[in-house]
């Protein structure tokens, strides 16, 4: 089979898969996950035919995938991916471009530098802001937590890209005691000890209580949040940013979904998280753009720039190239799906949808709270947070509502003790799948009662 063949043979099974997401389990049957034994095979001596790879791929994987493009997914803050995004990533893959600087790709570097402006605009953040476009919120806070590590003792006058950190001034880290994961992991990766952080003491909707923040000084480094994990809350940044910004502290904001509420009629939510002088947000959470999209933003261009800097003698490029602004050296042209994303919503199709999950997310916590259950948030952004009557009953009707294959959400703790966690960020969620959900849960609650 020649390679044009072989590539619509691809798009008709992907048609196919796209096809099928209605009725498809949320999450695969136990018959489909063994099925994924047969992969588990020495590599061959001889290569197989591609098309045999293709449907090897297909036959096999497509059962045992977990139907996060659908619209009755609720687990992890995962969108679907708009046409557009799905559409603009095809095309991308066709390019196979090394999407490093101008050099490599005039379309991709000019596409990215739009799409990190429209970021910006989007998220009504300082429109000089460096954009890069990282694999995870993960690596893009390891992108902006280097960068006001290296500008924070610059400050103090240490030369850290001279002489590193033996010997240099040390820096406090201030943080939320609710912070996600992926910031500690940042933080250790970079070498700051998890036993040398401060944590601020949060309320019982899980944002710092600025009455009891540790001093801040010029040595700092604050990590606020805009929508935490499990309530969607959101640090009060107009009161404490300015705090932190009279002592000579940089400030971070972890938005990886939170940060998408500006673009909505619901941006009084973050008010003042612009002050801020670095945030990380993610495409494929409430952008609904493929995986790979996150961006890491800073206020002070030249520090990430340089932060990040990788010009070789064989390969220089402007300050603002992204792999002058990621991890990445090598990369793909993520931030086309982005500016896909953008493109094909508007301002006005992305407040649309924010506020439509937002209002989703509401009428979903009041038909629980009518049916028995705890909601333990206020419920102002996309995030629900529920227990049922007992520990043990939260877990049974978690488990059954998993099993069943009709929706799928996961588990979490809240104060210690079992919940789960409802997140609506799916394009493709109506308000009739949102009534599944709920008489589904309620069906089981009874269920469990029996």
């Amino acid at each position: 089979m020649n390679e044009r063949a072989l590539l619509h043979e691809a798009d008709q099974r992907a048609l196919a898969y796209f096809d099928g997401i209605p009725s498809r389990r949320v999450f695969p049957d136990s018959r489909a996950i063994a099925a994924l034994e047969a992969f588990d095979q020495p590599l061959p001596s001889s290569g197989k035919a591609a098309i045999d790879v293709l449907r090897e791929l297909d036959e096999i994987g497509s059962p045992a995938t977990v139907a996060s493009n659908g619209p009755r997914y609720f687990g992890f803050v995962i969108g679907a991916t708009l046409p557009a995004a799905a559409a603009a990533e095809r095309l991308v893959l066709a390019w196979d471009q090394c999407a490093s600087s101008f050099d490599n790709s005039p379309a991709a570097d000019r596409l990215e530098k739009v799409a990190g402006r429209w970021v910006c605009q989007a998220l009504g953040l300082p429109a000089d802001s460096a954009v890069g476009f990282g694999t995870s919120a993960t690596a893009c806070t390891l992108a902006c937590l280097s960068a006001a590590r290296r500008a924070l003792l610059a400050r103090l006058g240490w030369d850290f890209d001279g002489d590193g950190l033996m010997g240099a001034p040390e820096l406090r880290v201030v943080l939320s005691e609710t912070a996600h994961i992926t910031v500690k992991k940042a933080l250790r990766i970079l070498g700051f000890g998890m036993n040398r952080l401060l944590y601020a003491k949060v309320d019982d909707r899980g944002r710092i209580d600025p009455e009891q923040l540790p001093t801040l000084d010029e040595r700092t480094l604050l990590i606020l949040q805009a929508g935490e994990v499990n309530t969607g809350e959101f640090d009060r940044f107009a009161e404490l940013i300015p705090r932190a910004r009279a002592a000579g502290a940089w400030v971070h904001v972890d938005g990886a979904f939170g940060l998408w509420a500006r673009a909505s009629s619901s941006a009084h939510l973050a008010d003042g998280v612009e002050q801020a002088d670095s945030w990380t947000t993610d495409g494929h959470k409430w952008l609904n753009t493929p995986y790979d999209s996150a961006m890491a933003i800073c206020r002070d261009a030249e520090a990430l720039a340089t932060a990040m800097n990788s010009d070789a003698a064989y390969a220089t490029a402007s300050r603002d190239a992204q792999k002058n602004l990621t991890l990445e050296f090598s990369r793909r042209a993520r931030g086309v799906a982005v500016w896909a994303a953008l493109a094909s919503l508007g301002r006005d199709g992305l407040c649309e949808l924010i506020d439509r999950h937002i209002r989703q997310a509401g009428e979903l916590a009041n038909a629980l709270r009518q049916g028995g259950f705890e909601v333990l948030n206020r419920v102002v952004l996309n995030q629900v947070l529920v227990r049922a009557d007992s520990d043990a009953q939260t877990v049974a009707i978690r488990v059954a509502a998993q099993a069943s294959g009709e929706v799928w959400f996961g588990p979490t703790l809240w104060q210690g003790r079992p919940a789960f966690r409802l997140s609506v960020s799916s394009w493709r969620t109506t308000d009739a799948d949102i009534r599944i959900l709920a008489d589904l849960l309620l069906r089981l609650k009874a269920q469990q009662r029996l």
